[in-house]
């Protein structure tokens, strides 16, 4: 990226000066190392929506930011509905509530070192992955409704998994106002037979050793500690997530016109935030949200069952489960220091609130919510922390992973998927997939240094590091 263009307001910190129709000014969290190696796209994304209706503060971008729909992937941005505000489907994604979720095992390192090779095999074999990978539950259309709304708590109340679960989840695993007469019947009929399944992409179900701690006290109130093995599931809404982004994304380019809104992307469709449409939209998108949560709870389940057949005994809790691409409607203190209630869209971003939210757990409250940053196969996933003051920075957001490098077609072009399996076994690290080909375009190096990536973050005050994760099993879509 041309630095050229931006003020540098901190270590981690890059202001896009608002020009043209920008209403507000463009922020990028990112060392400069990370922010030179942005595309362009990146800069102009963030310019294109800080042009748009009711936007709130400034639009930022998280330190893995890249190019994406409309938004850039990374891009955050809120939009006051008393004053104009719009909702835009390309602001949440195709991956509706895309997220990650971490499990305790009570295991240590060296209780699964004996046994790594079949459990990799066992969670391989109950874990149904990749494209167009379908799982044993079919939804009747009922079922279907039912599970729309009550995401979560609907897979617990169906014998996935204990109200205990629903605790450590944000909204206690369902998200309210979802209307599945809202999400159309492809939409539907694509998820029917998808639940409790990863899917292909990113996403993956991943055996973990806790390798280093960084906060010792945040860790113990997480219950985490060196050596501790866990558990982290990574998928969204499948196949329904990203019909709902398809069927609103083409009304609101009819939509917004028609509302006098000026877009210098068609790509940044949306509608206002009053209006039926912009309020069917949140419906079905709160909708998604509810199936990827129960998803995840149907993963959870299954995952728990494996960890039983390989190692009798063990039981998986949930240390948290937090979500990117969505679209949350909170209360926030803007700049000018007026508490408002704004529709914050994060996409590639992860809600990180800081102590003393009173959305938190309880026994989580006093150190912040757990931020759940996902690694890519060879390389280490993050915990950290909503840090203290980050309910008001950045709409209490940050990053949500390492963020690509490169395009999956770039990857596939440089690595061969059999390859990149076989030098990640010789690490230590088990790599199941159906697919050698999403495996390549995966490929460690085709994302930038989560490391870095994470640093930036907690330079920025954006969240502070807890615990690093190292993988030893990888169930990859």
């Amino acid at each position: 990226m041309d630095t050229s263009r931006l003020k540098r307001r901190g270590p981690c910190e890059w202001e896009l000066p608002a020009s043209g129709r920008m209403r507000v000014p463009g922020v990028i969290f990112a060392s400069k190392e990370l922010v030179q190696a942005m595309d362009d796209k990146v800069a102009e994304q963030v310019a294109n929506v800080a042009s748009l209706p009711g936007i709130v503060d400034a639009s930022y971008a998280m330190p893995d930011a890249h190019w994406g729909y409309g938004f850039p992937i990374g891009g955050v941005a809120a939009f006051d509905a008393d004053e104009g505000g719009v909702v835009s489907a390309g602001g949440v994604g195709f991956d509706i509530s895309c997220g990650v979720r971490t499990l305790h095992t009570g295991l240590k390192a060296a209780d699964v070192e004996g046994v790594k090779r079949q459990l990799a095999d066992v969670l391989f074999a109950r874990i149904p992955a990749g494209v167009g990978s379908t799982g044993a539950l079919r939804l009747s259309g009922p079922e279907m409704d039912a599970m729309l709304r009550g995401g979560a708590r609907w897979a617990v109340k169906e014998g996935y998994g204990s109200e205990a679960d629903l605790l450590r989840i944000e909204e206690h695993g369902c998200v309210a106002s979802a209307d599945p007469k809202a999400v159309s019947e492809m939409a539907k009929k694509r998820q029917r037979d998808e639940m409790g399944t990863l899917g292909s992409g990113n996403h993956y179900l991943e055996v973990q050793v806790v390798d280093q701690v960084f906060d010792a006290v945040v860790a113990q109130a997480y219950g985490l500690a060196e050596g501790d093995v866990v558990v982290s599931i990574h998928c969204g809404s499948r196949g329904l997530g990203h019909q709902i982004g398809t069927d609103f994304l083409r009304e609101m380019v009819v939509a917004a016109g028609q509302a006098g809104i000026v877009l210098p992307d068609r790509e940044l469709a949306c509608a206002p935030l009053k209006s039926a449409l912009g309020q069917r939209y949140l419906g079905a998108m709160r909708a998604a949200i509810n199936c990827a949560l129960a998803n995840r709870q149907i993963l959870t389940h299954l995952a728990r069952e494996a960890f039983a057949t390989v190692l009798p005994g063990t039981r998986l809790p949930l240390l948290y489960d937090v979500s990117h691409n969505t679209c949350k409607e909170e209360i926030h203190t803007s700049a000018d220091g007026r508490k408002r209630r704004l529709f914050v869209h994060r996409k590639g971003a992860t809600r990180a609130f800081g102590p003393g939210h009173a959305e938190l757990p309880a026994e989580y409250r006093q150190a912040g919510q757990p931020v759940l940053i996902g690694g890519s196969m060879g390389t280490a996933s993050w915990i950290l922390a909503g840090a203290a003051g980050t309910g008001e920075r950045a709409f209490g957001s940050a990053c949500h992973g390492a963020g690509r490098a490169m395009s999956r077609s770039e990857a596939l072009r440089r690595w061969h998927g059999s390859n990149v399996v076989d030098e990640l076994a010789a690490k230590g690290i088990m790599i199941r997939s159906p697919s050698f080909r999403g495996v390549a375009e995966e490929a460690p190096l085709a994302y930038k240094d989560v490391g870095e990536v994470v640093d930036a973050a907690d330079h920025a005050g954006l969240a502070s590091k807890v615990a690093r994760l190292r993988p030893l099993v990888c169930v990859k879509g």
